[in-house]
């Protein structure tokens, strides 16, 4: 369903920098990049965390969680996604005031009642600013598009905020079958391509670890990473590598790379 009014549409503001910004040359990318993940028989998770670089660059990681989500079309209607803010500061988890997100290939209606659910939370603020120029949400939606279909979408901006306050709004949002959590993430940013390596590996492992006392220099998406650790140890969530590369394995070079990697969370 899209809204009536244009205003309340939240428009792409990365389509042609990130990712294509034409309808169709969109489409082709995101299904060559599923077409190379192998998900026939993967287990739809509950929970993922997928990198939110140019799709040249962090494409083929994001994926490898995506690809398996195919199989929730149709059960998944309800994506709560949260990502962390890198062009306004925000204290607390911001909600957008629109009503809708749009990219090339569609407009994704918010989830009206979802989203008055935690208005009342502490740590839950109202900015359109926050979300405006944000590209660590809007990177996901063709992806989200592409494998779900139609659903529901509710966008977190999260900024300054303790693990424990990110924890309390995915629980509230939690629902069952037909909600997916997706967390935005990448991992370290412009080391040489060994050291980029070693660091993410002992990041990763502290993310299968359910750990929370990981870094902002380990990981852009800290926050709702803790957040989600959290909530995986209170309800047990199995987690799993899915794939983890950086710059230099997709786009080439390797003096200064940024690492990403993609994680499912299943429920036992």
């Amino acid at each position: 369903m899209t809204p009536n009014s244009a205003s309340t549409v939240r428009p792409p503001a990365v389509a042609g920098l990130f990712y294509p910004a034409e309808a169709d040359s969109l489409a082709r990318t995101v299904s060559d990049l599923l077409a190379d993940v192998a998900a026939a028989g993967r287990d739809v998770p509950k929970a993922v965390i997928a990198p939110h670089a140019g799709y040249v660059y962090s494409g083929p990681i994001a994926a490898h969680a995506y690809a398996p989500l195919a199989a929730g079309r149709g059960t998944i209607t309800r994506v709560v996604l949260l990502g962390p803010t890198h062009r306004a500061a925000v204290r607390g988890l911001a909600i957008p005031l629109a009503r809708a997100f749009a990219t090339p290939l569609g407009t994704i209606e918010l989830d009206q009642a979802a989203i008055e659910s935690i208005r009342g939370l502490p740590q839950v603020v109202t900015s359109d600013e926050a979300h405006a120029m944000e590209h660590s949400l809007e990177v996901h939606l063709p992806f989200l598009q592409q494998v779900l279909g139609d659903f529901k979408l509710v966008p977190l901006a999260v900024g300054s905020a303790e693990p424990r306050e990110v924890a309390a709004v995915i629980e509230a949002l939690w629902g069952g079958p037909e909600t997916l959590i997706v967390v935005s993430s990448d991992l370290s940013h412009y080391l040489r391509y060994a050291e980029a390596k070693a660091v993410d590996r002992d990041t990763c492992d502290a993310v299968l670890a359910l750990r929370t006392d990981i870094d902002h220099e380990q990981a852009c998406g800290a926050t709702p990473v803790a957040g989600l650790a959290l909530v995986a140890r209170h309800k047990a969530l199995r987690p799993e590598l899915l794939d983890l590369r950086n710059s230099g394995d997709t786009a080439g070079d390797k003096s200064r790379v940024v690492g990403y990697a993609s994680f499912a969370f299943y429920e036992r």
